[in-house]
C-alpha cells in the first residue's frame, strides 16, 4: 500500500489505520526531534499532493480485503510522512472516508495552517484533532520547529485559539519536549498561558524516544516531565 499503513495500535488512539495525504517528507515545518528525518519539502503551499481519488481506491480495496480488520478500527487517522493539512482535498477525504468505513476520524496536525479558515472548515468533519505546539516564543518556535519563512508563531496560535471555539468534537493538544530546549520552566509557564486560551480538552506531554532528523535531540527525564504536567494541569497527560 503506498497511502495507507497499519493498522497500529497506540496507547491513545488504540488501534488505528492511518493515511498519509502528502509525498514522503512534504511538511511546512522541519522539526529538529522528527522520527522521520529532515523535510525534503519545505512548503506551506495547500495543493493536491496525492490525489484524493488514489487514496479512497486504495482505502476501499483495504476495507473490502480485511473487513474483519475494519470492524475493530477504533480511528482511521491522517498524519503519515508529511503535514496532511497541506493536502487541498482533505476534507474531501474525510466525507468519503466516513461513507467507505464508519469509525472516528483523527487528524494529527503539526497546527501550522490553521489560521486558514479553508483548513479549519477542512477538517471540521473529523471526530478529533491533534494539533501540537512546541513553543510559546518566536525563538524557541524556530529552534525547534523551523518553520517555512511564511509561518508566525502568533498566528498559529491564534489558529489554534479559532479551532477550538468552531470544533465540536475533541482537541488534544500535544507538546514535544526536548532537553534543553522548551523544557525549561519559564518556558513552560509560558507555554501553560497560551494553552489557558485554547482551552484543548487534553494536554500531552512528549518527548523523543526515536531516532530523531538532528543528533543531540534529548529527551526530557521522566522526573521533569512530571513537575511540568503539574504546571500544566489536570487535563495534562504524559504519553
Amino acid at each position: 500500500m503506498k497511502y495507507i499503513y497499519g493498522p497500529v495500535k497506540s496507547r491513545r488512539l488504540g488501534l488505528s489505520l492511518g493515511i498519509t495525504a502528502t509525498s514522503y517528507k512534504t511538511c511546512s515545518f522541519d522539526c529538529i526531534y522528527c522520527q522521520l528525518g529532515r523535510t525534503t519539502l519545505k512548503t506551506a503551499e495547500i495543493q493536491e499532493y496525492i490525489k484524493a481519488g488514489e487514496i479512497i481506491q486504495e482505502l476501499t480495496g483495504w476495507a473490502q480485503n480485511n473487513p474483519q480488520a475494519a470492524q475493530t478500527l477504533n480511528y482511521i487517522s491522517f498524519s503519515g510522512a508529511g503535514e496532511p493539512t497541506l493536502n487541498s482535498k482533505l476534507g474531501q477525504l474525510i466525507a468519503e472516508i466516513k461513507k467507505i468505513i464508519p469509525v472516528p476520524i483523527a487528524v494529527i496536525t503539526n497546527a501550522s495552517l490553521l489560521n486558514n479558515p479553508g483548513v479549519r472548515k477542512a477538517i471540521s468533519l473529523a471526530d478529533l484533532i491533534i494539533p501540537s505546539l512546541d513553543a510559546a516564543s518566536p525563538e524557541v518556535f524556530l529552534h525547534i520547529n523551523r518553520p517555512h519563512e511564511t509561518l508566525k508563531l502568533d498566528e498559529i496560535i491564534q489558529g489554534l485559539i479559532s479551532l477550538k471555539k468552531e470544533f465540536s468534537g475533541q482537541v488534544w493538544l500535544e507538546v514535544m519536549l526536548v532537553h534543553g530546549i522548551n523544557d525549561d520552566i519559564r518556558q513552560i509557564k509560558k507555554l501553560s498561558e497560551v494553552i489557558e486560551k485554547i482551552n484543548p480538552q487534553k494536554i500531552q506531554l512528549n518527548s523523543p524516544v526515536r531516532s530523531t532528523a538532528e543528533p543531540d535531540v534529548f529527551a526530557v527525564d521522566k522526573s521533569k516531565l512530571e513537575k511540568i504536567k503539574e504546571i500544566l494541569g489536570e487535563r495534562c497527560e504524559i504519553i
